[in-house]
């Protein structure tokens, strides 16, 4: 006899009831994303009569997740940018020297004069002493710059490759120190990029690294390629203040030359600064992070020769002080000064993960871009493209939805409208699913519904036919049934498993749209199994209680 257990229906029931109440807000679109911003503007502290209205337009107790909207359907801006990574080198070399400099002229009796060189390639340091029996004592005396990697690709190596070239010292970033720069370099640039355009509020850019030196950057929603590049090459201000007072009163009013800023990792806590800042990131000249004498994770930061004295001279002064770093009217940590700081160098400790360390040194080094970046290729797709997008794969997914709907009804009869049910239950779950996951719906992904619309039924076919088998051989309505769906789950499960491998190595090996495609595909493949092998045996059997038919046409 056909029987599903009571908690396997109330489970099914309940899975699809879900899929179409979080499916739902997908059908008014541009309400309840007028809701949602209202709700995040009011938040935010910015309510005005106006939200309220928006707010209204959707209940707030029903859910508001919504599918996002990629590039070629939202319209948008799509730039491809190449960080000149190099640039970097020079402008390490250059902020050796004073160092070099400094320490050779306390050298002086034995080294002689010191100069700098000329060099054809601007990621070259090559210094000349005047006395030449110096020469090796001044490259010892140099070679104490060089320090550890502090990179698990680096270990064991230095950061600074320094030697003798005829009578000239040559000091140059090692290859660990290189490609060690070059990540940072790039991890710097998308944390800064990625800030600039969240500022403006856009619904989920994507901002990818590609390759060793490349950018991939796509905003839905702004208005051109132009405006985009302007933004992401906005600097962001990095200062170093003094902290007069923290306070939980966000609304106070500073003394004056004070400012009130809030702390970026602890919500309610403000500081009371002084409002002219000690040193400013434009003086920073690097930030990485490092371990404190005790083994604990900490970040160590360098400043020019300008920001060095500067710094040197207020620490020296406010011992046991806090000192604000402030990124973006933010104050992202305050320790408190434990010694003099000279040199231009010092760390930073705390209670920090290695994550949370690393972290804060590249916001630290988020006070400007690292490099300059060369556009290869940009695009301003305007929403008019969007639209037609959008309605051609509505036209698509309804003409391909429609030819499924009539075909399985005139081939199978009621069970080909079981079929058209659980189809649409799978449809309703694919959006329930990316929705819910904040997926980001393109062109190939819908590609990718309609194919799943085209395949959903194919486990139900196989179903079916399984069935019209085991009724040619004179079984009852009831056990051909049950055999058809038990002899079919692993044909079904062969077929699927296998497209479903093909999806994951889309996603994995592919790129933007392609990866679009794979992951609509790969909702869309488990979603039609759940619904073939579950839903439209829960409805079979439910109409076939209720009936007791002497005999089925399949």
């Amino acid at each position: 006899m056909l029987q599903i257990s009571l908690w396997k229906r109330t489970l099914i029931v309940l899975l699809c009831l879900a899929a179409v109440a979080f499916a739902v807000p997908n059908l008014f679109y541009d309400r309840v994303e007028r809701h949602n911003d209202a709700i995040a503007a009011i938040e935010a502290g910015q309510d005005s009569p106006e939200l309220q209205a928006e707010r209204a337009l959707w209940p707030d107790w029903l859910p508001s997740d919504l599918v996002n909207l990629g590039l070629d359907l939202r319209g948008g801006a799509h730039l491809l940018a190449e960080v000149r990574v190099t640039d970097v080198y020079a402008d390490r070399i250059d902020a050796l020297w004073p160092e070099v400099r400094d320490l050779l002229r306390a050298e002086r009796a034995t080294v002689g004069g010191v100069r700098r060189m000329p060099s054809d390639d601007p990621g070259v340091l090559r210094v000349a002493v005047s006395n030449a029996d110096g020469l090796q004592h001044a490259l010892e005396v140099v070679q104490t710059l060089s320090r550890p990697m502090q990179t698990l690709s680096g270990i064991g190596q230095q950061d600074l490759d320094i030697h003798l070239d005829g009578e000239q010292i040559v000091i140059t970033l090692s290859e660990a120190e290189r490609l060690a720069t070059d990540d940072r370099t790039m991890r710097q640039s998308l944390e800064i990029i990625r800030r600039r355009v969240d500022e403006v509020g856009t619904r989920e850019p994507t901002i990818l690294r590609q390759g060793t030196d490349r950018i991939l950057i796509e905003v839905p929603g702004i208005g051109s390629a132009d405006e985009l590049k302007q933004l992401i090459g906005t600097t962001a201000r990095l200062t170093f203040h003094p902290v007069v007072r923290t306070t939980r009163n966000g609304d106070e009013t500073p003394a004056p030359r004070q400012v009130i800023y809030p702390s970026m990792n602890e919500d309610g806590l403000y500081y009371v600064l002084e409002q002219t800042p000690v040193v400013s990131g434009e003086q920073l000249t690097d930030a990485q992070p490092d371990f404190d004498q005790n083994g604990r994770p900490a970040v160590s930061f360098r400043f020019n020769p300008a920001g060095a004295r500067a710094f040197g001279l207020y620490t020296a002064e406010n011992i046991g002080n806090p000192f604000a770093i402030v990124l973006d009217n933010e104050v992202i940590s305050a320790p408190v000064i434990q010694a003099h700081i000279a040199g231009g160098s010092g760390i930073i400790t705390g209670r920090f993960t290695v994550e949370e360390s690393t972290q804060l040194a590249v916001l630290l080094r988020a006070g400007a871009l690292p490099a300059g970046m060369d556009f290869l290729e940009e695009r301003t797709i305007g929403p008019e493209l969007g639209q037609d997008s959008v309605d051609a794969g509505k036209i698509a997914a309804v003409v391909a939805m429609a030819a499924v709907l009539l075909f399985m009804a005139l081939a199978y009869g009621f069970f080909g409208w079981v079929a058209n049910v659980a189809l649409a239950m799978n449809i309703a779950m694919i959006f329930a699913v990316l929705s819910l996951i904040g997926g980001t719906l393109t062109l190939p992904g819908i590609a990718g519904i309609v194919l799943t619309i085209g395949m959903a039924v194919d486990a139900n076919v196989l179903v079916f036919e399984r069935i019209r088998e085991e009724l040619r051989t004179a079984r009852g309505p009831a056990r051909a049934i049950e055999l058809g769906y038990e002899k079919a789950m692993s044909a079904i499960l062969d077929a699927n498993i296998t497209t479903f491998i093909t999806a994951m190595v889309l996603f994995a090996l592919g790129a933007g749209p392609v990866r679009g495609f794979a992951v609509t595909l790969g909702i869309g493949i488990i979603t039609s199994v759940f619904t073939a092998l579950f839903v439209t045996r829960l409805l079979v059997i439910v109409w076939f209680n209720r009936t007791r038919p002497k005999t089925i046409t399949v």
